[in-house]
């Protein structure tokens, strides 16, 4: 007996430990190459594995309906019965670790939404081509037997090696942004895809958005009455041949001749029905594939320390899964790191999708959209009749895919053999929007959008983006998507592992943003990381991306047939745009429910946190598939906020709050929340936000500011709040806590008479210190830099030619982020000023930090700049390259646009400097040097830098033999300067209060960017100096010198556009001249509202959605009661009495209970049958020892050792 049971509890703990797939029932609805699959995973499971599962699961059969377990460690209740695979299966995932108007305009139209009709562009944008000739021509039929004969003998097939594309460099395009990399390098494998995009204004033609939608006559009636009004004749409205034409439409492209562009803008501006008038840009993308060695190393971030919260060392990685997928790919299982990366990955295996097709969830009455490089009718990945339409944007003949990214990212999404996608009976829409060329333009995207509208598609993925969210039409467009319910799934980008370096559409409110990781969980170090940087100057960045997920080495759809493997944040968005499918499949009773917002929820409360890494770069964490399933199967509509908690104290997962605390007199903190609105489109915030401090906690210390949405639109809006020590805190140290608590409402639906309504608490904490010296305090100047968009500004080094705009925003927590942390862990204190220099109290700061700036400067700021520094205020200066020639000569031509495009300033806008520093007898030259030199122990690299033109006889220069890079731009020639002045230091004035000055000819040594030999040192012993007046250590070299007469001075390039971008200058209407000096920013602290209460220590909170009801159980037509657990975190408890149901979101510890009590039971049982088996057994007569040892020497022998 004993025995036998001992058996049992041998094979439960077995199947605790064990690893396997999935087990599902076999009831289940799972498609026969699905099962396939899973028979061929099954495989990789140990005979004794498979006899422990069916003993178990027999066992269960017999027994379950009887057994009561407690809820906080087992999903299965007592009474919950199902079949013995159901029970494994919730034993598997509890072992795991707990797994409107545009829309009624386009219903008035009849369209079959099933159509499976093709459609092809037109030859060109200029000209017009009649459909019926077209599609004749291409030989296109519908997508039921369809066949293309023209000739493609041309197209790239699946080894191409050469895409006939160039990288970006100074001969291209003169509105050129630069846009992401979304494919690169993946580890272990022979094969990676690198992905550019540019993108540049096509000469005379601009984009008319209307404020509703009109037939092609009537919006062609508004314009022609809005140029003849201003007798402009020379124009046409360009055709657009697309299978969206025939419908009402928001916008046309008009293309002026002439020189009447200026004139008939503005005429069209002025037309009532005109929302908005914009440059037609397009869009060209560079895709290239190379082999690459099998042995590389994986890509890691390994340049942000873990103390910062950047990605941290595989070798620290947090505990894995015990899932199968995550066993045979697991570190642990190879001893070799280069053997490691050439397992092959399922992705789907890696999210354990198997699970819910297990549960008959395949995506079925799903429409997802596949906006790419198109794909080929008969691939044999996808399943027969599931691809319901195809159509093309571009001016192409033919709807085939001759690149292989869209192919690909239309297998991670829907493949049903080989390499598996999440949904393979998903409806599937593809959306050419890129030609073979790899050229698309806005109006395509446009016309594409609204077809996708127009469509009721459900789910769109996105694989490409940008940094220009100032592309107007565009991101007006991805707004009214998802107003009307599409779920759009963007890449991040690939420009990591540098922060703010977000791409759009990615980066907005209403999208989920992606992120990529590697199969170890680490940050991939390709992913682009936060913050935004809409909101610079005057604002704080959002957090983004919202998520991440596998992005590295992922298996999918090649060309033709087999599979192949890429890299980047286009792969990790389709592998969330699958997600989200088959997610959506599986609630299709609640899909009435299922919005961009709701979705967003889901994803996010459930992603399971990375350790030692910061919400910049991972958002919520990574995707939990089954988690999500739960979450929205339970969902009740609601608002909810992003960060759902804001804990200044959080290290690294704050980062960068984290690294400073707040004191009275400092520039507040900034905390830019995200509000979610799932109960409806549009929504508004009751009364006001309202703050709570707590009283025991000493939340009074605490003062507030709200900034926020005076609508939230679509689905989404924005809570800025402003943090700050009060004035009875100025002497005080310690942590204060209180809440900010706020009430969303949205309009009723369906039959609900009532509004909808939503109650947020944010927990707050933070830690004061008293007001430090003023040695100690450093103000950054945020307010005059400015970047792309919307300006061509260049990168501050010319080498550079392959990434040559500046847009990373120049912040201390994006580029400059290892300035910023090089200045914390000195013991300095860093504030950002985003106003003009007459809204800071100087007497409040050691030094004024200017790095890099592009702005002009009012008369106002100039004169109270000299009188701070006269009063003791210090200013060190980190200037850059000005030459009017060198812009010249870097200026962009494109061959299509026929346009130059002149830089609007040079790496730092030297003249507007100059007149800055005019009142200290200082100025910078406008002579371009670079070079590698020595100050001391240093390596220094000046790269693009100026020099010192003029400086008082008093003060000190450092000087160094540098070439000429201006005459090396220009005449192609090399010319090696000496005693070239860099770097300059003085006293001002005479007085023991006056400050000090020190000049520095480039920011490069500071910047992120493309710094090749960092300057921290040199700064921190600037700083000294400036706090001090203590001769810079390790600075030797410094002398006094006459600068020889300066006979002209840098002057500003004729016909720039620095007034089209400036908050300082004004040039619309003609001569420049500046604008009124604005108003400093006035906070209005919030009123307090104190409520006794007390937090917890750690106010982490996993964003928690309300009404989940932790007991119900997760039902689908062919698996009855199969439920998931969720863990609960009792310090949340405490702190959020009136909210309900599970905390989601982090890894748990609810197997352990049961694991611990089958290990004791085992090891009871043991030592209790051995117990039984020597008591029972009768005891053998022995002769004694000692006489054994008294007849040894009578023997004739000695005992043995």
């Amino acid at each position: 007996m004993q025995v036998k049971l001992l058996t049992v509890l041998l094979a439960a703990l077995l199947v605790l430990v064990t690893p396997h797939r999935s087990l599902g029932s076999e009831k289940a609805s799972v498609p026969h190459d699905l099962k396939e699959s899973a028979q061929n995973n099954s495989s990789l499971i140990h005979s004794h594995q498979k006899e422990a599962i069916s003993l178990f699961t027999s066992d269960f059969k017999k027994k379950v309906s009887g057994v009561e377990y407690h809820q906080h460690d087992n999903p299965i209740q007592k009474g919950d019965v199902g079949n013995a695979d159901d029970i494994a299966l919730r034993l598997l995932h509890l072992r795991n670790g707990s797994l409107q108007n545009v829309r009624n305009t386009f219903e008035s139209v009849p369209v079959d939404d099933e159509a499976n009709t093709t459609f092809v562009g037109e030859q060109n944008p200029g000209s017009h081509v009649d459909s019926s000739q077209l599609n004749k021509t291409a030989g296109i039929k519908n997508d039921s037997g369809i066949k293309n004969d023209s000739d493609n003998s041309d197209r790239p097939t699946e080894n191409h090696k050469d895409t006939s594309t160039k990288g970006f460099t100074f001969e291209g395009n003169p509105d050129h942004e630069k846009m992401s990399i979304c494919n690169v390098s993946h580890p272990g494998k022979t094969e990676r895809v690198d992905m550019e995009f540019t993108s540049s204004i096509v000469d005379n033609e601009y984009i008319i958005t209307f404020n509703g939608y009109y037939k092609s006559q009537a919006r062609k009636r508004f314009i022609s009455s809005a140029l003849q009004e201003a007798g402009l004749t020379s124009w046409k409205i360009m055709p657009r041949i697309n299978p969206a034409h025939t419908y009402p439409s928001d916008f046309d492209v008009v293309q002026f001749h002439g020189q009447s562009d200026k004139a008939g803008v503005e005429a069209l501006k002025d037309h009532p029905l005109v929302k908005r008038v914009t440059p037609h840009k397009k869009v060209t993308r560079s895709l290239k594939f190379t082999k690459v060695d099998e042995n590389d190393e994986p890509e890691v971030d390994e340049d942000f320390d873990i103390k910062h919260g950047g990605s941290f060392n595989s070798r620290n990685a947090g505990r894995k899964s015990l899932s199968t997928p995550a066993m045979w790919l697991s570190p642990s299982k190879y001893k070799s790191r280069k053997l490691l990366r050439a397992v092959p990955k399922q992705i789907v295996s890696a999210l354990q999708a198997e699970m819910l097709w297990g549960l008959g969830y395949t995506g079925a009455g799903v429409k997802v959209a596949i906006f790419d490089t198109g794909l080929a009718t008969d691939h044999p990945h996808f399943k027969r009749g599931r691809l319901k339409d195809r159509t093309n944007w571009t001016n192409e003949k033919t709807l085939d895919d001759g690149l292989g990214h869209g192919t690909f990212v239309a297998g991670v999404i829907a493949s049903h053999k080989e390499c598996l996608g999440f949904a393979p009976d998903a409806d599937i829409y593809v959306f050419r929007v890129f030609t073979n060329n790899q050229v698309s333009y806005t109006s395509w995207f446009l016309d594409a959008f609204n077809y996708a509208i127009l469509k009721k598609i459900d789910v769109l993925n996105l694989s490409i983006g940008g940094p220009d969210f100032m592309d107007h039409p565009f991101v007006d467009k991805v707004w009214e998507l998802t107003a009307n319910k599409v779920i759009m799934v963007s890449a991040i980008g690939n420009d990591g592992p540098l922060y703010g370096t977000l791409n759009n559409p990615a980066d907005q409110l209403d999208v989920i943003g992606v992120g990529g990781i590697n199969f170890e969980h680490q940050i991939a170090r390709f992913s682009s990381r936060g913050m935004t940087t809409w909101e610079l100057p005057a604002g704080y960045g959002r957090v983004k991306p919202d998520i991440v997920t596998y992005g590295s080495a992922v298996r999918g759809s090649a060309l033709k047939s087999s599979c192949r493997s890429l890299s980047g944040t286009s792969v990790a968005s389709p592998v969330v745009a699958g997600a989200v499918t088959l997610l959506i499949s599986a609630v299709l009773d609640k899909k009435h429910m299922i919005n961009p917002a709701s979705m967003k929820q889901a994803l996010m409360s459930t992603a399971r946190r990375l350790p030692d890494v910061n919400m910049f770069e991972q958002g919520y964490g990574r995707l939990d598939l089954a988690l999500a399933l739960r979450t929205l199967k339970n969902y009740t509509p609601q608002a909810s906020a992003s960060p759902s908690y804001i804990d200044l104290l959080e290290s690294p997962y704050m980062w960068p709050y984290c690294t400073q605390p707040i004191y009275y007199g400092g520039m507040p903190v900034i905390v830019n929340v995200t509000l979610l609105n799932g109960m409806g489109v549009t929504g508004k915030i009751v009364d006001k936000p309202k703050w709570e401090p707590y009283t025991p906690e000493f939340g009074s210390f605490i003062e507030v500011s709200f900034s926020y949405s005076a609508d939230l639109w679509p689905w989404s809006g924005y809570l800025a709040i402003s943090i700050t020590a009060s004035k009875d805190a100025a002497a005080w140290d310690g942590i204060a806590k209180g809440q900010v608590t706020l009430t969303i409402e949205s309009p009723p639906e369906d039959e609900e008479t009532e509004p909808r309504r939503s109650t947020i608490m944010l927990p707050i904490r933070a830690k004061i210190i008293q007001t430090p010296p003023r040695s100690k305090r450093i103000l950054w100047d945020q307010y005059h830099n400015l970047r792309y968009p919307p300006g061509y500004f260049p990168r501050d080094n010319l080498r550079m030619k392959n990434d040559p705009l500046d847009w990373n925003g120049d912040h201390i927590h994006t580029n400059f982020k290892d300035m910023y942390q090089q200045l914390r862990e000195k013991g300095y204190y860093v504030e950002v000023l985003g106003s003009p220099y007459t809204c800071f109290d100087a007497s409040q700061y050691g030094t004024l930090l200017v790095v890099d700036p592009e702005e002009e400067y009012f008369s106002e700021e100039i004169v109270k700049l000299k009188r701070d520094i006269d009063n003791g205020l210090s200013l060190i200066v980190f200037a850059d390259w000005y030459n009017v020639s060198v812009m010249k000569k870097v200026k962009f031509y494109d061959e299509n646009t026929r346009q130059w495009w002149m830089p609007d300033t040079g790496g730092a806008n030297v003249p507007a400097l100059n007149e800055l520093l005019a009142p200290l007898e200082m100025a910078f030259s406008d002579v371009v040097y670079e070079g590698d030199f020595k100050i001391g122990e240093h390596d220094m690299y000046y790269a693009s830098g100026t020099s010192i033109a003029k400086f008082p006889e008093e003060g000190l220069l450092l000087t160094e033999s540098l070439k000429n890079q201006g005459f090396e731009v220009i005449k192609a020639n090399t010319w090696t300067v000496t005693n070239v002045p860099i770097l300059g230091i003085h006293q001002v004035g005479t007085g023991p209060n006056s400050g000090r000055v020190a000049l520095y000819g480039d920011s490069n040594c500071l910047d992120s960017s493309h710094m090749q030999k960092d300057c921290f040192w040199m700064l921190s012993a600037l700083l000294e100096y400036t706090a001090h007046n203590s001769m810079p250590a390790g600075l030797p070299g410094f002398k006094k010198m006459t600068l020889p007469p300066v006979t002209e001075m840098p002057t500003r390039m004729e016909g720039n556009h620095l007034h089209r971008y400036s908050k300082v200058i004004d040039g619309s209407l003609g001569a420049t001249h500046h604008h009124p000096l604005p108003q400093c920013p006035s906070l209005i602290w919030a009123k307090p509202y104190p409520i006794n209460k007390s937090a917890p220590s750690d106010i982490y909170q996993p964003q928690r959605l309300l009404s989940i009801d932790i007991d119900s159980p997760l039902n689908s037509a062919n698996h009855p009661d199969v439920g998931f657990p969720a863990a609960r975190d009792p310090a949340l408890l405490d702190l959020q009495p009136h909210l309900s149901g599970p905390i989601l979101g982090q890894d748990r510890f609810t197997w352990f209970p049961v694991l611990a009590f089958l290990g004791t039971s085992l090891v009871a049982l043991f030592l209790f049958n051995q117990y039984y088996r020597t008591k029972s057994r009768p005891k053998r007569k022995q002769r004694a020892r000692p006489r054994k040892l008294t007849q040894t020497p009578y023997s004739g022998k000695m005992p043995g050792v």
